[in-house]
């Protein structure tokens, strides 16, 4: 019987605002499958609608480019109403569990690695004394794109005039946090942890042909150091409210008498500018 743990983790916020190309230089040998042109939404993409992104997956001996949506589609799960709420709980998915439980999902999928390309990713960050959280962007030092490990499934699904169609769909891992990640996702039942960030040369090797569970084991254990990233805070990452000086959603933004990283109470007579 196949198992599940239906655990909120933490990245449903992505940024994809470099050229989606970028991907076809840094891996020659892709085959582009995409159906349309894609443009994902730019500064900010949050998993919560099943949006269709660009993923590179490993099929067979090819690497493909095309779209699928992300979050898995629970397909065990009959239930309408109950596989959409379980759905939205698989944009992304424990490392650790992978491997470590034969019966979850995750291992049912693990042959299916991907990567997902993003300009950075989003979090927020808890502070005592303060409203709201405040969000921050987070990024690669040094490279216009960087490209999260993944699992996706592929499935048949019958299509409006009937048609069998193959339906693709895709979740994010995650690990424990570096430094820098756990002192900005520091609340929440599940703080400290952060997208399972790679270099490029392990993200190569994530979607290698010849790749086995000890060397998926090997991927799993790596912490990206905190040095290789940057981040900053910005305005707001889902709220409705525009940002008043009209920049993208990844433009730093200052809060006046922000503690730094790793102090996380509030300053004497300070207010949060939301």
């Amino acid at each position: 019987m196949i198992s599940f743990l239906h655990r909120r983790q933490l990245c449903y916020d992505i940024s994809l605002h470099s050229d989606i190309e970028l991907t076809k230089e840094i891996f020659p040998k892709v085959k582009d499958q995409r159906v349309s042109l894609i443009a994902p939404g730019g500064d900010h993409v949050l998993s919560f609608g099943f949006p269709e992104y660009p993923i590179i997956s490993r099929q067979g001996s090819d690497l493909v480019l095309s779209e699928m949506e992300w979050s898995v589609d629970p397909v065990y799960e009959k239930d309408p109403v109950e596989r959409k709420k379980k759905r939205i709980r698989m944009a992304d998915m424990r490392s650790e569990r992978v491997l470590e439980d034969k019966r979850s999902y995750w291992y049912k999928l693990r042959t299916n690695r991907c990567l997902i390309p993003v300009s950075g990713t989003y979090e927020h960050r808890a502070i005592q004394g303060w409203a709201q959280k405040v969000p921050y962007y987070i990024w690669p030092k040094d490279r216009k794109i960087q490209f999260l490990p993944g699992l996706y499934q592929l499935f048949e699904s019958i299509g409006p005039t009937g048609e069998k169609i193959q339906i693709g769909s895709f979740g994010m891992l995650t690990r424990p946090a570096n430094e820098l990640m756990a002192n900005i996702h520091n609340d929440g039942e599940f703080r400290h942890r952060m997208p399972l960030f790679l270099t490029p040369e392990l993200e190569q090797f994530w979607v290698s042909e010849n790749f086995s569970d000890d060397d998926m084991k090997a991927v799993f254990d790596y912490c990206l150091p905190s040095e290789l990233l940057d981040a900053h805070t910005v305005f707001s990452v889902r709220g409705k409210k525009p940002r008043p000086d009209g920049k993208p959603k990844f433009e730093f933004w200052r809060y006046e008498n922000l503690p730094p990283l790793g102090d996380d109470h509030e300053l004497s007579n300070q207010m949060a500018l939301f």
